[in-house]
């Protein structure tokens, strides 16, 4: 599998509550931008697929674990991998990380991704090239 995509985020007045603590809710938005541009490092953008593949992905389940709160103007970093890669579906390994040289792990996740047909909305197998260039 591929080494860790890593992309940047810094976390703005927006994404935090009244103590400058990012709302929880938020770590969801930071993983799933993530997870795009991990798909689109490797050449797969998203509305592409759709209406050139008739595929689209959809998260099927989330186990989230919040070690440690992200605040105000905090630089991070979002690492995501492929853990597991099936037929019709991924698995990403996903961390929070602060994005200094020590790396503290502020969030970690496991999501499940479903590949399904962008019309009927059915499972679907993933596109053999996707998964050539994804393992």
């Amino acid at each position: 599998m591929h080494d860790n995509h890593q992309w940047p985020i810094r976390i703005y007045y927006e994404d935090t509550d009244m103590q400058g603590v990012v709302y929880y809710a938020n770590y969801l938005k930071y993983l799933e931008r993530a997870r795009t541009e991990f798909l689109r490092s490797n050449g797969f953008e998203q509305d592409v697929l759709i209406s050139e593949q008739n595929v689209a992905f959809a998260v099927r389940a989330v186990q989230m674990d919040y070690l440690k709160p992200a605040k105000f103007n905090d630089n991070l970093l979002v690492l995501t991998q492929i853990a597991t890669l099936k037929r019709a579906s991924l698995v990403f390994q996903q961390a929070i990380v602060r994005a200094d040289n020590n790396r503290e792990i502020i969030n970690k996740a496991v999501i499940k991704v479903a590949c399904l047909d962008a019309q009927s909305m059915k499972v679907k197998a993933i596109p053999q090239q996707m998964i050539e260039q994804l393992t």
